[in-house]
């Protein structure tokens, strides 16, 4: 199992037993907002969700992680990489439970995430999108260095799409 630790946390492949407690973050009205678009989630969805992660953590050595605090099992967050789009894109994917915005806590478990892509997955690139109104999203994109790429209408959906290439040592 590849567990991740930042300063204040711990991010460890989610498992079958972080079902409610993610199903429980998924379902908040301010989280589900922007990463499910409103629609409430079923907890059949976040089971299947968690059954592919293992699935992913045991095949290809990337799925979602749960970002937790040491020494704590309340699930604050999750970051990982997903297939989004048609066709699909492994993209980075992350979230924190509403209580727990504007304290950096997304782009320190994301930035975690993205060390390991590169350093441990060595991707060439990462990518990422959100939609266009969540500008908090894009702030923590920004501020991990990710670039710009475009503004697409996608399902319905106005989207922004980002690239951070792979750094050059």
């Amino acid at each position: 199992m590849t567990t991740l630790t930042t300063q204040r946390f711990v991010l460890r492949p989610l498992q079958l037993d972080d079902i409610e407690a993610l199903h429980q973050l998924w379902t908040t009205p301010q989280v589900r907002e922007f990463l499910w678009n409103g629609e409430v989630v079923s907890r059949e969805r976040t089971v299947s969700v968690v059954t592919e992660s293992v699935r992913l953590f045991e095949e290809k050595k990337f799925g979602l992680w749960g970002g937790f605090r040491p020494d704590e099992d309340m699930l604050i967050g999750f970051a990982g990489f997903w297939r989004f789009h048609d066709p699909p894109e492994l993209e980075l994917l992350y979230g924190v439970a509403n209580g727990l915005w504007r304290q950096g806590i997304a782009t320190e478990i994301a930035q975690a995430v993205v060390s390991y892509g590169f350093s441990s997955l060595h991707l060439p690139e990462i990518r990422a999108s959100t939609d266009f109104p969540n500008r908090a999203s894009q702030r923590v994109l920004e501020k991990l260095g990710f670039l710009f790429e475009r503004r697409a209408v996608i399902d319905g959906l106005d989207t922004v799409f980002y690239r951070l290439p792979h750094p050059v040592a």
